[in-house]
């Protein structure tokens, strides 16, 4: 495996620390003998529910979070249902890079061959670049041994890898279905109501429930105050950062300064892209990012969001 860098085209180093490379906008509730004030909405029972019994811990979501904290759990012996919305390899463009400190957690969680077989590529830091001159800004890794560096891989191969690690627990049931609302009592959240794969009304019990289905959560609105800002940035030029996925494709991710993003559909992005951001990409790169804007659907979009963390 080849030892890399990321490369980053950037007005100022500080524009650099904008950056997230693992958002996982996850939403972890843990509850137990405290009393919340709910919407009296999910206080009530599903008439046409049929129940799936009793387990020790519900998860929802198996996402990164959901997937190591099922494995993680169900390791020390306990009986997890993990309700996911999609089981097939999610098609992201977030959550593709592990920094060093995130791959000393996967060897502390057992997780560390999850990133084994899926192309994923070795990075020991970034290389600034500006005006033809660049800079390598390495990963402090003198303490550790050779293997420690960062990861970067196409977030569907490492989540599914997750995923069948977790499943291959005999104490962890990995099962497709929609969690519609959490199941109360008093003001005590006793399980959750979810439609499985068949479209069948079930309800799963549990004295312990993870709420991690991501920014776009059902349950979000039930657990915190639904508040969502996607913040402005007024980096001008924008930043560029390029780093591989894999060992035949590099992803290219720009910074757009407005919440007003150039339309993909109707070519505006196509134009954005080639006019302003393509004079400022690497001399070796230039014509491999134009071939890429011109290739049909190759233009995906993403927005920063920041989610409310604060409790009802």
């Amino acid at each position: 495996m080849a030892e890399q860098y990321i490369v980053v085209v950037a007005s100022v180093i500080a524009s650099l620390l904008g950056f997230v490379f693992l958002k996982y906008n996850s939403l972890v509730r843990f509850w137990g003998l405290t009393k919340l004030r709910r919407r009296s909405a999910l206080e009530l029972p599903k008439e046409n529910s049929e129940a799936v019994g009793t387990t020790d811990i519900i998860i929802v979501g198996a996402g990164v979070a959901g997937a190591a904290l099922a494995y993680s759990l169900g390791k020390d012996g306990r009986q997890v249902l993990v309700i996911e919305r999609d089981l097939n390899a999610p098609n992201r463009i977030a959550g593709e890079s592990l920094l060093p400190g995130g791959y000393l957690k996967l060897i502390e969680l057992g997780l560390q061959d999850c990133v084994d077989e899926i192309d994923a590529q070795r990075i020991l830091g970034y290389i600034l670049y500006k005006d033809g001159k660049n800079v390598p800004v390495s990963f402090p890794l003198e303490k550790f041994q050779p293997h420690v560096a960062g990861r970067n891989f196409h977030n569907g191969r490492f989540v599914q890898k997750l995923r069948k690690k977790a499943a291959s627990l005999h104490n962890v049931n990995l099962e497709q279905g929609i969690a519609t609302s959490l199941l109360e009592e008093n003001g005590i959240v006793k399980g959750v109501h979810y439609k499985n794969k068949s479209g069948q009304m079930l309800t799963a019990y549990a004295p312990l429930t993870i709420v991690c289905d991501g920014c776009f959560s059902n349950l979000r609105r039930s657990l915190c105050y639904p508040k969502v800002d996607i913040p402005s940035y007024t980096v001008d030029p924008s930043p560029i950062l390029f780093y591989p996925i894999s060992s035949t494709e590099i992803r290219c991710f720009v910074n757009i300064p407005s919440e007003n993003v150039p339309s993909v559909s109707n070519g505006e992005m196509a134009y954005f892209l080639k006019t302003l951001v393509a004079p400022k990409v690497l001399p070796e790169l230039y014509n491999s990012f134009i071939l890429a804007i011109e290739k049909k659907n190759n233009i995906r979009t993403v927005a920063e969001r920041i989610d409310s963390r604060t409790p009802i």
